[in-house]
């Protein structure tokens, strides 16, 4: 059963001609007659569920929305990205290229969301925030105000990346801890716990050069060591380290009490 059809009213938007269309049915909190946004073809909005593309919001080129998604506003989805489940994409946002949204995920505000990104979850992009590349932003996280997120990186869990922060590279920030500031989290850096980042200086990744040669995290706010499933202080951290060995212990209580002096000079 079709639940759209077009109104016959059309617009030109760069390349593409959009139409406008009117729900020939009742579903969801959409009138029977109501008149929604912009498509260029069938492909980009289901006929079947509850997914409905509102206001002047434009959905183009081999994009789709389907399932119970909602796109509104001044909202742009085009390029391949999709948008399903209970997903929406509202304000002036643009998602785009092989982009995803998904899950209860809202994206919204002046934001961009493009490349091979995957928004999922009951994550939120809002503000002027930009994910792109490979990144991904779910569970309850949140990336907003003119923060970025981008490369390999990962935000997740409850994690907040804001203001003017960066997460890039292959780096997780993830559980309660926030990014923001000017902070440029990059690297194989992994913030998180209660970890607060907002400076360069707020945190240190090292390498492991004598064993594993895994990369690990110091986040001074906390003082807390992140290496591979662990997570704790340095002291608990050397401890450890001597019981695998000790030539792992020496090196780990060198590196601890060199951040401890370093630390202090910072203040």
């Amino acid at each position: 059963m079709r639940k759209y059809e077009f109104t016959g009213e059309t617009m030109r938007y760069g390349s593409h001609r959009l139409r406008r269309i009117r729900s020939v049915a009742a579903f969801s909190n959409v009138l029977a007659g109501e008149i929604g946004g912009w498509v260029e073809t069938e492909r980009n909005l289901s006929q079947y569920g509850d997914a409905w593309v509102q206001d002047d919001a434009k959905v183009y080129g081999d994009a789709r929305v389907c399932g119970d998604a909602r796109v509104c506003g001044d909202a742009e989805v085009y390029g391949s990205a999709e948008v399903y489940c209970n997903a929406s994409v509202g304000d002036n946002a643009k998602v785009f290229g092989d982009a995803r949204v998904c899950g209860n995920a809202t994206v919204g505000g002046n934001t961009r969301v493009y490349d091979n990104t995957d928004v999922y979850g009951n994550a939120s992009v809002d503000g002027y925030a930009m994910v792109h590349g490979n990144a991904r932003v779910h569970d309850n996280a949140r990336v907003c105000g003119s923060a970025k997120a981008f490369g390999d990186a990962e935000v997740y869990g409850s994690a907040v990346v804001y203001g003017d922060a960066m997460v890039h590279g292959n780096a997780n920030v993830y559980d309660s801890a926030m990014v923001g500031g000017t902070a440029n989290v990059d690297g194989n850096a992994a913030v998180c716990g209660n970890a607060r980042i907002t400076a360069e200086n707020d945190y240190l990744v090292l390498k492991n050069c004598w064993s594993s040669f895994r990369w690990f995290t110091y986040t001074r706010s906390d003082g807390m060591w992140k290496v591979g499933c662990f997570r704790g202080t340095g002291d608990e951290l050397v401890a450890k380290a001597y019981k695998d060995s000790e030539r792992s212990g020496r090196c780990y209580e060198a590196i601890v009490n060199a951040v401890r002096t370093i630390s202090k000079e910072l203040g």
